[in-house]
């Protein structure tokens, strides 16, 4: 049995030292550790993977006895998962398909380790897609009077799931704090990178006209600043005068495949911590 340890608090001597002595003494071996500090916030990290072989260990035991010997006496916040427990994941999409496709193939070959309970969109046009997979797929249209309704539609079918996580796989609507403040740091969304250069309906056009030399995207957790949320994963490529509108939406859309799906396999194997509106990624 595998654990897997996140770990943030204020910087102190002793930390390593307790939090493996407590791995030790609970007759865990230590698989894989990575840490670092903050020297401005003066913050230390840890990730740590341990494994438990005694037949009657009980992780309700031991997050417990870690709350009480360990967090608290450090003031840490943290978390403690199975590595064996698969996560549910929904997608929320509108009408481009590239994002969708590529985790659905992910998915598919087994690189993802999770689970899909449902697709959710406001237009129905990708269904046929939800289908080729065997996945529920949940058309519930948007207009401007019916927001409200909507979310509360979307947040019912995801606790019915069980839901532990949403990606916005090119999801055209804005998130609103209903759903935002129940998922908070586990939604996951994609966009490019020339926000906010290059904001609005066509960037890739305005980009063009500006002779822009390269285009990135960025996959970050939502808040309710619109694009503002904590960066998880980012990628650039060149592009030059030679390139045309279509040659750099076809480029953007690649990277956006790449950059998310990196993203969402960060988080699928917690290696992500939150703070201060950004994040560490652990290798």
């Amino acid at each position: 049995m595998k654990t897997i340890i996140l770990i943030s608090c204020p910087d102190n001597q002793g930390i390593v030292c307790a939090i493996t002595g407590f791995i030790s003494k609970n007759n865990g071996n230590i698989v894989y550790l990575d840490q670092h500090v903050d020297k401005i916030a003066d913050i230390f990290f840890m990730r740590l993977e341990s494994e438990f072989e005694a037949p009657n260990f009980s992780i309700k035991d031991f997050k417990s006895a870690f709350k009480e010997n360990v967090a608290q006496p450090y003031d840490m916040k943290w978390s403690i998962e199975m590595e064996d427990v698969v996560k549910k994941m929904a997608l929320f999409v509108s009408k481009y398909n590239h994002c969708l496709y590529d985790i659905l193939s992910r998915y598919h070959s087994g690189e993802l380790a999770v689970k899909i309970p449902l697709i959710i969109s406001n237009h129905n046009d990708l269904r046929h897609i939800a289908e080729q997979f065997s996945i529920p797929f949940y058309h519930i249209p948007v207009t401007k009077g019916n927001k409200k309704e909507v979310e509360k539609k979307q947040l019912n079918l995801l606790q019915k799931e069980g839901v532990d996580f949403v990606v916005l796989a090119r999801y055209m609507q804005i998130i609103s704090p209903l759903i935002i403040n129940k998922y908070v740091n586990k939604i996951i969304n994609i966009h490019h990178s020339f926000l906010p250069a290059f904001a609005g309906a066509k960037p890739y056009h305005a980009a063009f006209k500006r002779g822009v030399k390269i285009i990135g995207a960025t996959s970050h957790y939502i808040t309710e600043e619109l694009d503002a949320g904590p960066i998880i994963e980012q990628d650039v490529i060149t592009v030059s005068h030679t390139h045309s509108i279509k040659d750099l939406i076809s480029k953007g859309k690649d990277l956006e495949k790449i950059v998310l799906s990196r993203a969402l396999k960060q988080h699928i194997n917690h290696k992500t911590i939150v703070y201060n509106n950004k994040t560490v990624v652990f290798t």
